[in-house]
């Protein structure tokens, strides 16, 4: 009887029990998957924030590497880039480039035209801030000599349908990305693209007063702060881990070391490969190409910043600032005036970036990168000529001559970033002193 007892207990706690720890087991199972989602979505937000905080380093580097005159205008620039293009980014270019269905391949489309699901607030956020700084590259590149209102209507052309397009080529489940064409964070879909769209906005603006002699030959302009400079390029090399390791998307069961060193070792090798070779060309360490041969090297890495060995981050970061300092020197031969090197930077560097994954790791094939690198090119090419040159026909893209002359803050803004310039002048003109060189 006891023994019945014994067993009629064992098996009514184990009817009671049993179910209990299933639900318990069950609600572990979604605790563990709901801890997990809630990483993900932090990770991809503090990645957002550190891609957020490059537009700081893009101003920075623009305006120390420009005259002084117009270092408001640079600010502003970047700034609309980021909050206009933000805005045309929200309206329709995130449904371009990832709405959730394709058409052809060639353009996205879907439920999330003018932005408005929480669900996916976090991969909306991280993916402004990346057509953000596609955008804010072209600004450098122009500085100097465009009319404020006409690049007002350009960034979102930009941010809203070429670059989304691009992305949607690429990471929206496109074309591109069907036939292996591999770029893990955008060496490509960002750098090139703001690179090569940057190369047409400075050919239909034009150079800037004074860079070119009569004979056609190109004379420096020097930057009014390295000091400047260096600070955005150093805040530039913080954001960009945001840039390369955000994208692996999730921080659960991910590898986000690897990215954060091929970053660091990119950064690195560009430098130095930047500085040796601008000692070999022009006898002097060059500080501005040592620089940029920082952000060279980053650029290079980004597109197989998940998947490049250590020594082959070294290799491409050394040869992206190789190739950045003879890609200045031949657009400036060639009359193309890009104040701060963005389209080398950024254009030519992203397309060797590119390169690199076909030729150092098995993501993709050579073939496939280069028709894919030659696409892009042609459609940032033509897309942005296009768009600046209706621009200029219906509204003039550039400021006259003696605006630019006086500089971009006071014409354009009515102000100066250094208002003791305009006090010298003021006492040089009230002296009948040569006022020329009071700027720089």
């Amino acid at each position: 009887m006891k023994r019945r007892m014994t067993i009629m207990t064992v098996t009514a706690t184990l009817a009671v029990v049993g179910p209990l720890a299933s639900i318990a087991h069950a609600q572990e199972t979604t605790s563990a998957t709901q801890i997990a989602a809630s990483l993900d979505a932090v990770w991809l937000f503090l990645a957002a924030v550190l891609v957020m905080f490059m537009q700081a380093g893009f101003a920075l580097v623009e305006a120390g590497f420009t005259r002084a005159k117009n270092a408001g205008n640079i600010i502003m620039k970047n700034l609309m880039d980021f909050s206009v293009g933000g805005l045309a980014y929200w309206a329709f270019g995130f449904a371009l480039a990832y709405g959730g269905s394709t058409v052809g391949g060639f353009i996205g489309y879907g439920d999330v035209w003018f932005f408005n699901d929480p669900s996916r607030a976090s991969e909306w956020f991280f993916q402004v801030v990346f057509a953000a700084t596609a955008a804010t590259i072209i600004s450098g590149a122009v500085a100097g000599r465009v009319k404020f209102s006409a690049y007002l209507v350009y960034t979102p052309f930009f941010t809203g349908l070429i670059y989304p397009i691009v992305a949607h080529w690429v990471w929206g489940g496109g074309w591109l990305s069907s036939i292996g064409f591999f770029d893990f964070a955008g060496s490509g879909v960002v750098h090139m693209l703001g690179g090569v769209a940057a190369l047409a906005g400075a050919i239909v603006v034009g150079p800037r007063i004074g860079k070119y002699d009569a004979a056609g030959r190109p004379r420096p302009i020097p930057g009014h702060s390295v000091t400047l400079g260096a600070l955005g390029v150093f805040i530039l090399w913080f954001g960009w881990y945001g840039f390369n390791a955000g994208s692996t998307l999730a921080a659960v069961g991910q590898d986000i070391a690897t990215p954060a060193v091929v970053t660091t070792l990119g950064a690195f090798a560009g430098s130095v490969g930047a500085m040796f070779t601008a000692w070999f060309v022009t006898g002097k360490p060059d500080v501005g190409f040592s620089l940029n041969g920082v952000l060279a090297g980053l650029v290079g890495v980004t597109a197989g910043a998940a998947s490049l060995s250590f020594p082959a981050a070294v290799g491409t970061g050394l040869i992206a600032g190789v190739i950045m300092v003879f890609s200045v020197s031949a657009i400036e031969k060639s009359g193309i005036d890009d104040p701060v090197g963005a389209v080398s930077v950024h254009g030519a560097a992203g397309l060797w970036g590119l390169i690199a994954v076909g030729l150092f790791t098995s993501d993709a094939s050579l073939p496939i990168q280069a028709v894919g690198a030659l696409v892009i090119i042609g459609w940032a090419f033509a897309t942005s000529f296009a768009v600046f040159k209706i621009v200029d026909l219906a509204m003039g893209i550039r400021v006259s001559e003696s605006e630019e002359i006086i500089g971009l803050d006071r014409s354009e803004h009515g102000g100066s970033a250094y208002p003791e310039f305009v006090f010298l002048e003021q006492v040089a003109d009230a002296h009948d002193l040569d006022p020329v060189g009071i700027e720089n």
